[in-house]
């Protein structure tokens, strides 16, 4: 890429609901950030996160936090779209599939106009499609336009095995691959729990009579985690929060993190045109690398039932 026009930790947010917000005030205090600008269709909404996340300075790292325009896609080092109209109770994410879309590519289109160089990564739902949307519409390089993906959903995997098992959520490893929402699936065979894999910790694990009904109330836990926060509150916003700060601090920092965001495919676990979550090295560009793991025969099934999910509904936008 030619020399980069970007300033190394500016994050401008583009959204300022509840995802956009959550996600500023917890990249505030992360410190992985020197500037971030959040911006919304409702100025007045942007203006006053803005003013109460200043009224915190004094008790984090010091950061710049301004409301910001279209403008500030020309020297971010990140772009983190949250935009778009929310999940309702009963809607699966692919049913917000229409009414996004355009927001999307609207977005995308200031983007490119300011001839940004950012790594552009997407939340709004169904992230998958939406990414596939952004990046098709921007033709920038897959690795610079990403989803959040199942970042979220195997932290929550992690979550409930460590909750199973009795091991401190820090020693468990796991990924939830595929798309982020009804077709995802657990890679068994990627989990690793305090060194060792699924299957040589089960057996000295003794906290459980039929670990393989166990395997799936967990997957369908995991499945099933946003639905039953949106019946309980009528949004998700803390967990994705957190999970964008891993994601935006991977690339400020160029960390090569090996995280499962959604990157365009071409020919990789045998998909191409689609994008979807499987393992990538992530850097400051982006999606440096997808990673090839060896899955088992029935899970490069459930990855290739996830595409074809994804397909069928790219196949319905574009008609």
């Amino acid at each position: 890429m030619s020399e980069t026009r970007w300033k190394s930790r500016k994050v401008t947010i583009v959204g300022a609901g509840a995802v956009g917000a959550t996600f500023a005030y917890a990249l505030a205090q992360s410190g992985h950030a020197d500037e971030i600008a959040l911006l919304d269709r409702n100025a007045e909404l942007a203006e006053g996160h803005v003013l109460d996340l200043a009224h915190g300075l004094p008790y984090y790292s010091p950061v710049q936090i301004d409301t910001g325009s279209a403008n500030d896609y020309a020297d971010s080092h990140v772009i983190v779209i949250t935009a778009g109209t929310g999940q309702k109770p009963g809607e699966t994410r692919l049913d917000l599939l229409q009414r996004n879309a355009a927001i999307i590519e609207s977005i995308m289109d200031d983007i490119t106009s300011r001839d940004s160089q950012a790594v552009v990564v997407l939340v709004s739902n169904p992230v998958d499609v939406l990414t596939y949307v952004a990046q098709q519409r921007a033709k920038l390089p897959a690795g610079l336009v990403i989803g959040s993906g199942t970042v979220l959903d195997s932290a929550r995997f992690r979550y409930l095995l460590s909750e199973h098992c009795g091991i401190a959520v820090h020693n468990v490893h796991g990924y939830i691959l595929g798309e982020h929402g009804d077709s995802e699936f657990a890679a068994w065979s990627m989990t690793h729990l305090a060194g060792m894999t699924i299957e040589q910790y089960c057996p000295i694990c003794g906290r459980c009579d039929d670990w393989d009904d166990e395997r799936k109330k967990i997957e369908e836990q995991v499945r099933n985690s946003a639905y039953h926060i949106i019946d309980y509150k009528g949004a998700t916003y803390f967990g994705v929060g957190m999970a964008l700060v891993r994601i935006v601090g991977a690339i400020l920092r160029s960390e090569h993190a090996m995280l499962t965001v959604s990157t365009l495919l071409n020919g990789e676990y045998g998909l191409s045109d689609v994008c979807l979550s499987v393992p990538c090295i992530v850097s400051e560009q982006g999606v440096e690398r997808i990673i090839e793991a060896e899955l088992t025969s029935d899970e490069l099934l459930a990855l290739q039932r996830s595409g074809n999910v994804l397909q069928d509904a790219l196949a319905g936008l574009r008609k």
